[in-house]
């Protein structure tokens, strides 16, 4: 069974296609007309080893704000209907990733159900084009999408760009840790019987 998905959101600020594969291998095209962002997702897709297309055309003569919230609300969507039913998932993940100076702690639960803390200070207003608020908006727009808990946290660090990049890697790498099959796994992983 496959587990990929695509997802198109065309708004009146954005038109946005998402294709992710959860079992490939860390394959990617990303456009988004951002550079810094483009970067944070080809890490993602390399370190959770997804096969992750993305496109976007945005009104980047605004700001970057409405393309960064309809990619992830987009790659939330795909994600969920990449997962499925939740069926012989392992359904949590967690990992930490160093990056030089800086640690980050990414953990999350495919639930069902949406929460989201994000412990990261911005040190700095940008990194290139991109508005390093919109990190966080980046990935509260995803949990909610993704309907998963996810919680992000920065254990220490100083560089901005280390910063978000052990974000990105960390997240990668426990929502890839949280879709993972595992046959001993019948149905879902929860008592109630329903993810």
């Amino acid at each position: 069974m496959s587990r990929a998905a695509e997802v198109q959101r065309k708004t009146n600020e954005t038109d946005v296609r998402v294709s992710i594969n959860l079992d490939g291998s860390g394959k990617s095209r990303i456009s988004t007309g951002i550079g810094f962002l483009d970067h944070m997702l080809n890490l993602f897709a390399r370190h959770g080893l997804f096969d992750l297309e993305i496109d976007c055309k945005g009104d980047l003569e605004i700001d970057e704000h409405h393309s960064t919230e309809d990619i992830a609300i987009a790659l939330g969507e795909a994600f969920a209907k990449a997962v499925g039913d939740k069926a012989g998932i392992a359904r949590y993940g967690a990992a930490y990733v160093p990056m030089d100076e800086t640690l980050v702690r990414s953990v999350c639960d495919l639930s069902g159900r949406a929460f989201f803390v994000y412990k990261v200070p911005a040190m700095r207003e940008r990194i290139g084009e991109f508005p390093v608020e919109l990190a966080e908006h980046f990935w509260r727009s995803f949990m909610l999408h993704a309907a998963c808990n996810l919680h992000i946290e920065l254990l220490y660090g100083s560089n901005q760009h280390h910063i978000l990049e052990g974000v990105f890697k960390a997240t990668a790498r426990a929502l890839s840790q949280a879709t993972r099959k595992d046959e001993r796994i019948s149905g879902v992983l929860s008592t109630k019987g329903v993810l």
